[in-house]
Order: structure tokens, then C-alpha cells, then sequence
């Protein structure tokens, strides 16, 4: 959004600001030297002539001295506080607070305390670790800030997004060991399907790959359509997903002959049809500049505890 930001709008409203204690000021000041409302003769006038609910009336009585000296200790006040802090917009305010500010402090004050906390765990295994049910309890709350967005509040993924529950570490596209877990989560993943449909020979081609990846895992398929896509797949997606579909956890390639793999997108044949001639891309973002690595291992060793079930717990 910093692009639609001009910093013509930090004088439009210091600006504002300031013109509205000047006139406040101005209105106050006008307002005090006014006494009373006399007639041509200089007798006051008993009340200002207003009158509501038929014979409520307003004394003519000049303006409390209290009342007035409050108004303006407010008046000082707010330009005491605009001196002090940013409330001006083009200045930060002599004691240069900001709420970024605030909040930097606060989590370094916060981090500072629960730091021992999470060093003590970085000693332990994760695999250890991920059995001590305190700790995982504190994993959990983690999980559901950092990363339940994208992979959902019971790790079950969505359309596009892995399952994180899967036991079947063949379904992972880069495995779920702790070595794996924790570059994944510090430096994140991206993954791209690139479009195939030239280089399979067009949509003719698309539909026949389509059949085959759907054989090699055993799902329903066009017999006479896989036969002629297994050569067609041999020749442009063997490099990534390996000559017997079982793909590449190197390169994040699915094994496509797992019959128990997850389908990220979709296992129809529109789907991967859709994959096969559009490709498809896919990012995990790096938390490193987010989390410590003590935080990065107390995450992994939840992510590692749902995803190896009772083995975890062991």
C-alpha cells in the first residue's frame, strides 16, 4: 500500500490539526472578552432570548472563568502532547514514539522472558520433543498463529495446500523428517509445475498424459489414452517425477504412482489436465525472519508430532 501513500497527506492533516487549535484558541479568546448582552442603553439583558421546550431560557451570564480555564488546559495539553509525541503526522514528536515502536519493545520485553523457555527445548530432539504434550501444547498455539492461515486451524490443508496430517511420508513432496521440517519452515518452499502442453504435443497430447499419470497410481483411466501418454511422459516429465512417476523429493516433484499420495490440486482428469497444460505454482514462505530458530524447532517438532500420530508420541 506504500506506493498509494504521498506524503502530501501528513500536511493535510498536521495541517488540519493545527488550524483547529489555533481557531479553538481564537473562538475561546473571542468568546471570554464577550461579558454580556446589554441593550442601546448599556442595562444587561436578563437572558439571550433563546428559548426551548416553550420556558427553558439561557441567563445572559458571561462564560465561567473555570470553565474557560479548563478549555484551555486542554488546549495545552493537546499541543504538549503533539510536541511530544507524532501526533502531526510530518513529525515523529520529540520523544519519537510510534506504535511499530511500542510493539518492538513489547515483543523484545516478551521474548526476553519466554526465552529460557524456548532454549530448553532447542536442546531436545524433535522427535523427543514432539511426545512432551507441554511442549506441544505450545507448538499448538504456534501453529494456529503462524501457519493454520494457509493449512487450516486442524492442519488438514485445503485445495492447493498440503495436508499436514498425512502419516504417508512418500506423500510429502520434500518428506517430513526433522532435518526437512526445519528447512522447510526457516527457509520456505517454492514449488512450480511448468506448462507442459507443447511439450507434450498440444491438447491431444495434455489429455493422454492426463490418463497415464492417473494409471500410474491405479485410479481410473483410458486404457488406449495412457499408452499413448506414457511415452509422451517419458520425454517431458520423467526429469522431475522420475521415469516410474515416483518423483523427486529433491525437487518437490509428487511421487505419482503412490497410490496414497494427496492430490493437491485435484486427481480428475480435468485437473490434472489443468496442471498438465497450465502448470502450477506453489510458495511456503520463510518464517526465518519471523521466528527464531528455538521457535523454528518447537514448530517442527508439532508439525513432526501430526504428522507421525502415535509413532510421535513413543
Amino acid at each position: 500500500m506504500n506506493q498509494f501513500y504521498s506524503p502530501g497527506w501528513a500536511f493535510w492533516i498536521g495541517g488540519i490539526t493545527i488550524v483547529s487549535i489555533v481557531a479553538l484558541f481564537v473562538f475561546l479568546r473571542g468568546t471570554a472578552r464577550q461579558t454580556v448582552f446589554r441593550d442601546k442603553a448599556g442595562n444587561p439583558i436578563a437572558t439571550t432570548g433563546h428559548v426551548w421546550d416553550g420556558d427553558l431560557q439561557e441567563f445572559n451570564n458571561p462564560l465561567p472563568r473555570w470553565w474557560m480555564g479548563l478549555f484551555l488546559l486542554t488546549l495545552l495539553f493537546g499541543i504538549l502532547y503533539l510536541g511530544l509525541y507524532g501526533g502531526l503526522a510530518f513529525y515523529k514528536g520529540y520523544l519519537g514514539f510510534s506504535s511499530d515502536k511500542m510493539y518492538q519493545q513489547e515483543s523484545a520485553a516478551f521474548d526476553a522472558r519466554v526465552e529460557p523457555l524456548y532454549a530448553g527445548y532447542m536442546k531436545t530432539p524433535i522427535p523427543d520433543l514432539a511426545a512432551n504434550p507441554t511442549a506441544m501444547a505450545t507448538g499448538q498455539r504456534m501453529f494456529l498463529t503462524y501457519c493454520s492461515q494457509c493449512h487450516g486451524s486442524d492442519a488438514g490443508g485445503t485445495k492447493g495446500f498440503p495436508n499436514l496430517t498425512i502419516h504417508n511420508a512418500n506423500a510429502w513432496l520434500y518428506g517430513n523428517s526433522p532435518e526437512v521440517l526445519v528447512e522447510t519452515l526457516t527457509n520456505g518452499r517454492l514449488g512450480m509445475m511448468p506448462p507442459m502442453e507443447a511439450a507434450v504435443g498440444g491438447k491431444p497430447g495434455v489429455l493422454a498424459v492426463a490418463n497415464y499419470v492417473r494409471s500410474l497410481s491405479g485410479m481410473k483411466h483410458d486404457a488406449q489414452l495412457a499408452a499413448q501418454g506414457k511415452p509422451l511422459f517419458a520425454t517431458a516429465c520423467a526429469a522431475c517425477h522420475a521415469a516410474d512417476g515416483t518423483g523427486n523429493k529433491a525437487l518437490g516433484a509428487p511421487d505419482l504412482a503412490d497410490p496414497k499420495r494427496q492430490w493437491l490440486f485435484g486427481s480428475s482428469i480435468e485437473t490434472i489436465s489443468h496442471t498438465i497444460e497450465k502448470g502450477r505454482a506453489g510458495q511456503m514462505p520463510a518464517q526465518k525472519d519471523f521466528l527464531s530458530p528455538e521457535k523454528i524447532h518447537l514448530l517442527a517438532a508439532y508439525v513432526y508430532s501430526i504428522s507421525h500420530g502415535a509413532e510421535a508420541a513413543k
